[in-house]
This record gives C-alpha cells, sequence and structure tokens, in this order.
C-alpha cells in the first residue's frame, strides 16, 4: 500500500504541469466566456442618456434569441460547420489514405514525392488561402481550365466548392502523414505470409493494412472533425466575412464580437465548444479502443483478424 501511495503521488505530480496549463489555456477561458454570455451589449443609460458603462445582466436571453430572432443566422453557420466537417473529412480520409500508400511503397524518388505531398500542410493557412483567393478569381486559372467563368468567391453554392477544395489540398497529408506512420509499423512478413497464402492486393489491404492502420486512422480523423468544426481563417480570407453560404460557427463569433456584442459571442462560443466536445466524446466513447489501443478492444481486434485463404506451402531448404 506505502508502494502504491508513493506511485500515486508520483503520477499526480508528473500530471500536475498538464492539468496546470490545461486550466490556464481550456477551463479559464471556457468559464469566462460562459459568464460573458450571461450579459447583454451595452445600451443607452435611461437616467444619464449616455452609453453605459456597464453590460446588463440577461441570464440565457442570448441562448434563447438563437431559437428567435437570430435563429437563422446560427443555424445557417451551424448547418455550414457541419457541412464542411463531413465533406472535407471524408475527402481527406480517402486521399490521405491513398498519399500514404503512395508513400510507403519503395520506388525513386521516393523522397521528393514524400515532401512534395507534405509540403500544403506545412504552407500556412492565410498564405493557402490567398493562394487559392489568386486561383479562383474571376480571371484565375480555375475558370481558365474551366473555359467559363465561375464566380467562386462570391456568395453562394460555389464558394462552398471552392472552401472544400481548398481545405482537402492543405489537409488531406496530415491524414496522410498519420496513416504513413502506422503502416511502417507492420511487419513485412505479415504481407509476405498473405501472398504466399494466394491473397490478392485488394485482399491484402482490406485484411491486413486497413484493419492494422485503424487506430492512427482514427485518430487522424478525429483530430481533422475536431479542427473542422473550428474552421474559420480559411473561408474568411478566401471568401470573405458575413457571407451566408460559407459563415461558420467560428466565423459568427468572431463577427459578433467585432461589433462589440460579446454576450451573444460567447454565447456562439459556448454552443461551438459543446458540439465540439459532444463530437469528441462520441468519437471517444464508441471508438475509445480503438483510439486508445487498450486491452478493453480485444473482442473487437477477434473480428477484425486477417482472414485468408489457407494453402499449404512446401518448406523450400536453401
Amino acid at each position: 500500500s506505502r508502494a502504491t501511495a508513493g506511485t500515486g503521488r508520483l503520477a499526480a505530480l508528473l500530471v500536475s504541469p498538464t492539468l496546470l496549463v490545461l486550466t490556464v489555456v481550456v477551463l479559464y477561458p471556457t468559464l469566462m466566456a460562459l459568464d460573458e454570455s450571461l450579459y447583454g451589449p451595452k445600451g443607452l443609460d435611461p437616467k444619464t442618456g449616455f452609453i453605459s458603462a456597464t453590460e446588463p445582466f440577461v441570464g440565457l436571453k442570448n441562448y434563447t434569441d438563437i431559437f428567435t430572432q437570430a435563429g437563422d443566422r446560427f443555424w445557417n453557420a451551424f448547418w455550414n460547420t457541419t457541412f464542411f466537417t463531413v465533406v472535407t473529412v471524408s475527402m481527406e480520409t480517402v486521399i490521405g489514405v491513398a498519399m500514404a500508400l503512395i508513400m510507403h511503397r519503395a520506388f525513386r524518388g521516393r523522397a521528393v514525392v514524400r515532401a512534395s505531398i507534405l509540403v500544403p500542410w506545412a504552407i500556412p493557412t492565410a498564405i493557402s488561402g490567398l493562394l487559392w483567393k489568386w486561383i479562383f478569381n474571376a480571371d484565375g486559372i480555375a475558370n481558365v481550365l474551366l473555359g467559363h467563368q465561375v464566380l467562386w468567391t462570391a456568395d453562394g453554392f460555389s464558394a462552398k466548392i471552392a472552401v472544400v477544395i481548398a481545405d482537402v489540398w492543405k489537409t488531406a497529408p496530415f491524414i496522410g502523414l498519420l496513416v504513413l506512420a502506422g503502416l511502417q509499423v507492420i511487419p513485412k512478413e505479415v504481407y509476405e505470409a498473405a501472398r504466399l497464402d494466394g491473397a490478392s492486393a485488394l485482399q491484402q489491404f482490406w485484411r491486413i493494412t486497413l484493419p492494422l492502420v485503424k487506430p492512427a486512422l482514427l485518430v487522424a480523423v478525429l483530430f481533422r472533425c475536431l479542427d473542422a468544426l473550428r474552421m474559420f481563417d480559411l473561408p474568411y480570407i478566401l471568401i470573405g466575412a458575413q457571407k451566408g453560404s460559407v459563415e461558420t460557427l467560428s466565423m459568427l463569433a468572431q463577427n459578433e464580437a467585432s461589433n462589440v456584442r460579446f454576450g451573444p459571442a460567447s454565447a456562439y462560443a459556448v454552443l461551438l465548444f459543446l458540439y465540439v466536445f459532444l463530437i469528441a466524446l462520441a468519437f471517444v466513447r464508441l471508438l475509445g479502443a480503438d483510439l486508445m489501443g487498450g486491452a478493453g478492444g480485444t473482442k473487437k481486434r477477434k473480428s477484425h483478424a486477417v482472414r485468408v485463404p489457407r494453402r499449404r506451402v512446401r518448406e523450400v531448404t536453401a
């Protein structure tokens, strides 16, 4: 018992710096935003006729307004955020896995290919947004290749497509990088045994590669989902502010704060935090064993066992 207590104290001591940083960076701003969301914007003081020096306490009015007067804009931003998350993460997962498979193969010039694939992810988002803004200009290369003019940066569905293309181009290499790390720990003997048993390339991918890289792939998808739900800089730079077709929850909160409406802005930020938290919680609860690689996922791993046709292979002696 004395050794267990000492181990517990050592563990608490080692974890305390991380908990302190999380408290300062995450918990305190969240509590401050929750407190600020209970206050309304400054208005005229009926006694003096001047703008009030303090914000009036309105309780949950900023949240109830979402279902009344401010609801249309909020739900538009909510569905835009969900649309960008689902579409971009789905496309990035497929393209990222393909990139990882290409980078994992041994061929001449593989280092150059790896570097070129990772370049978009290394470019800052602001620079990437400006780059794609030039491409999607009225007289940009996108319209030249299409042969007719499309108003990509105007307010419409084409603006959504422009944001999806730019985001997939930039962040698909991130998923490819994490999946590549998972591919490199798979023993080559597994593939050799599968080839000897007569498994095709497609069977090797579905029965060996995909199950064994699943933990790394799920972590990559989780990170990308959380990042896409907080999307702000790319549509803000590429399309612009207050464009209903691409306005996300982060852009909505920033716009309210820039108009000195800190109460509604904080309410939107709190709702976005809850949305992101619920998505992360769903990932961990539903796929926790695969994400953490713990022993609790042994039953699931049995169902993902490699099943290839068994044939007798003659032993060749040297």
